[in-house]
């Protein structure tokens, strides 16, 4: 990257300097102002070496601040303060972390998908021996389940065990009302209308939390009967079909709030639960979408918005179920003791056709900090 000699440097009666920066890996970058606060409180020497904390107090940096001098030589951008504490930055990293890069770039890579798209991607399923025992198999995994929200682990022993170690070896189980780790059949043991033999129509699971679980864990040990077949559907995938044909529709599926509930009053088990969040949450500085909330069954009462607004929410919600609800974007297929699961809840609607005989599911949810750390520690964009 190159900093071009137009910098307006020192000038008193400004909070910010104004800097161009272009180069091979930011051709696109037009000149953008760095704030002088923004400057100190980045200083290199503000974070600690070997915690990578911060070191510096932000709120005694003086707002006013303003540099006695700076210069630009060696691929680096120098600045003294008042006092005489000067600072480096590199053209690579100010180009890498202005607004406008990050306006431009993706948190998180992804592949988009139909039905037709995730098949003739033809995505290799681990295996189990590899996959517990070989770093570049995880890494693998890791990046599949990154571009996808869904990746396979075959040839697991059909026992909750070990489900439980290969979960774990991707990241930490989430422990919730409903266990560590489940083992559930058609019993009705829980208020939930999973412990049926009922079709369940796609959705994305514990929209009722505040921070609905991260990923979703699924391992079918055993199945007596007909039916059963797991549904899969790209949530992103249909949301932005929604955003390009109707952006006034996406922007209110992303700003209206929407409470959903879950009570269950048993001899065994009473828990009531809300959560509240829109069915859409995008990045605000690159409308990135990161997180879907899409469950018919656990959305409560609508009113957390004027009348004005909800015939048209109805009129948005009904556009993205009609894109969710398309053969072409639905992926069916069988779950089979030894191949689990692992699902992007934040992303992928799951659900089911109805089923006879004996069916018994084991799972668990992990937390999505977790294994979002693991794919980084491999270097992968998360």
């Amino acid at each position: 990257s190159a900093l071009q000699d137009n910098w307006h440097t020192c000038q008193r009666e400004r909070a910010s300097v104004r800097v161009n920066v272009h180069g091979q890996h930011h051709p696109s970058l037009k000149p953008t102002h760095f704030s002088y606060v923004w400057l100190r409180d980045y200083c290199g020497s503000s974070f600690d070496s070997t915690t990578y904390q911060r070191t510096v107090d932000t709120g005694a940096i003086d707002l006013a601040i303003r540099p006695d001098k700076a210069s630009v030589r060696d691929g680096h951008l120098f600045v003294t303060w008042p006092g005489g504490h000067v600072s480096k930055y590199s053209f690579r990293w100010l180009a890498e972390n202005s607004y406008e890069a990050q306006k431009q770039s993706t948190v998180q890579p992804r592949v988009l998908w139909n039905s037709d798209i995730y098949r003739n991607a033809n995505i290799p399923s681990s295996k189990w021996d590899t996959f517990m025992n070989s770093d570049d198999e995880l890494k693998t995994f890791l990046q599949n389940y990154l571009l996808y929200g869904i990746a396979f682990v075959d040839d697991v022993p059909a026992t909750v065990e070990a489900t439980e170690a290969v979960t774990q070896r991707a990241g930490l189980i989430r422990e919730t009302t409903y266990g560590r780790m489940w083992c559930f059949t058609s019993d009705l043991s829980r208020g939930d209308s999973a412990y049926t033999q009922d079709a369940l129509d796609r959705h994305t699971d514990t929209t009722y939390f505040q921070e609905p679980c991260g990923i979703q864990v699924f391992h079918c040990l055993k199945h007596e009967g007909t039916g059963g077949r797991t549904l899969l559907v790209d949530g992103f995938y249909a949301a932005e079909k929604v955003r390009a044909q109707s952006p006034e529709n996406f922007e209110l599926l992303a700003q209206v709030p929407v409470r959903h509930e879950y009570i269950e009053n048993s001899d065994a088990h009473r828990n009531h639960m809300i959560g509240i969040g829109p069915v859409l949450n995008v990045y605000p500085w690159n409308s990135e979408i990161y997180q879907i909330r899409y469950n018919n069954y656990d959305r409560s009462v609508l009113n957390t918005v004027p009348h004005d607004l909800i015939q048209r929410w109805y009129v948005a919600h009904r556009e993205l179920t009609t894109e969710l609800r398309r053969s072409e974007n639905e992926l069916w297929l069988k779950l089979t003791p030894g191949k689990v699961i692992f699902i992007d809840n934040w992303r992928i609607m799951h659900g089911r056709e109805s089923f006879t005989g004996l069916r018994q599911l084991c799972g668990c949810y992990l937390t999505r900090d977790d294994v979002l750390s693991s794919a980084r520690c491999f270097g992968l964009q998360a």
